[in-house]
């Protein structure tokens, strides 16, 4: 006599797709039965008001904005509209090992943490020194660069 190919796992999964078809359908009667007792519901029409917002009613229009064609930018600011900014910063040596030859140096502007490598130091430094120093990528992140003390 052959066995049988229904499986458990097969039936309880033939189950669970029944169930679930099932309840899409009593969910739809119930919205079919909900629409034919109340009528249709909902925005019929959406608007978008002054702020960007989407509303039911029609916006104000004495609150639209007009503007001209030309004050509208698609692009990003030009490299001489900018602020010059100094690459001088200045910190503190918050912790450094001269055996290892690497320490962190935090900005006093921002409190920003930055990591200092002996190789990029022109005045040996300490713990606790005031130092100036500049920005440069690096592999993980900025690196201080051309540090000297104050």
């Amino acid at each position: 006599m052959a066995k049988s190919q229904q499986t458990f796992s097969k039936s309880e999964k033939e189950k669970k797709r029944l169930k679930k078809r099932q309840d899409k359908q009593k969910k739809m009667d119930a919205r079919k039965a909900d629409r034919d007792e109340h009528g249709p519901s909902g925005i019929q029409f959406a608007y978008v008001d002054h702020n960007g917002n989407l509303t039911d009613t029609p916006p104000d229009p004495e609150l639209k904005v007009e503007y001209e064609l030309e004050d509208i930018q698609i692009s990003v600011s030009k490299k001489e509209d900018l602020p010059e900014e100094d690459p001088v910063r200045k910190g503190k040596v918050s912790f450094f090992d001269s055996s290892k030859g690497f320490g962190f140096i935090i900005d006093m502007e921002n409190n920003e943490k930055y990591f200092t490598h002996v190789s990029g130091l022109i005045d040996d430094i300490v713990e606790n020194d005031k130092v100036s120093f500049e920005l440069e990528r690096g592999m993980r992140g900025m690196n201080a660069v051309k540090v000297t003390k104050i």
